[in-house]
């Protein structure tokens, strides 16, 4: 009976476990992959027009678009050439506050 008993705790460690696991997975992995995913995509997708801000915070115009890097005019005819990595987010999506 004693025995019995140990299984079923033991059953019930590993359950809790499982599923501090899964809540783990959906509330903290699973986001940020979601998060690097469309990141991924934004940069990939950024063509010339476009109002970007850098991981610097730096605000610009994109000029132009090559393979791995970007040209952004900063102010008056000011480009500076950076990786494509570089670029955080879309900067005419963003709402006033």
């Amino acid at each position: 009976m004693i025995l019995l008993q140990a299984a079923q705790g033991d059953y019930m460690q590993f359950i809790l476990l499982g599923g501090m696991v899964a809540v783990f997975y959906l509330f903290f992995i699973r986001p940020q992959q979601k998060k690097q995913k469309d990141q991924k995509k934004f940069i990939e997708a950024v063509k010339k027009g476009d109002q970007v801000v850098t991981v610097g915070g730096i605000h610009g115009k994109v000029f132009s678009v090559a393979d791995d890097t970007v040209t952004i005019e900063v102010d008056r005819g000011m480009k500076i050439t950076l990786e494509k990595s570089s670029i955080s987010l879309d900067a005419s999506k963003r709402v006033a506050g």
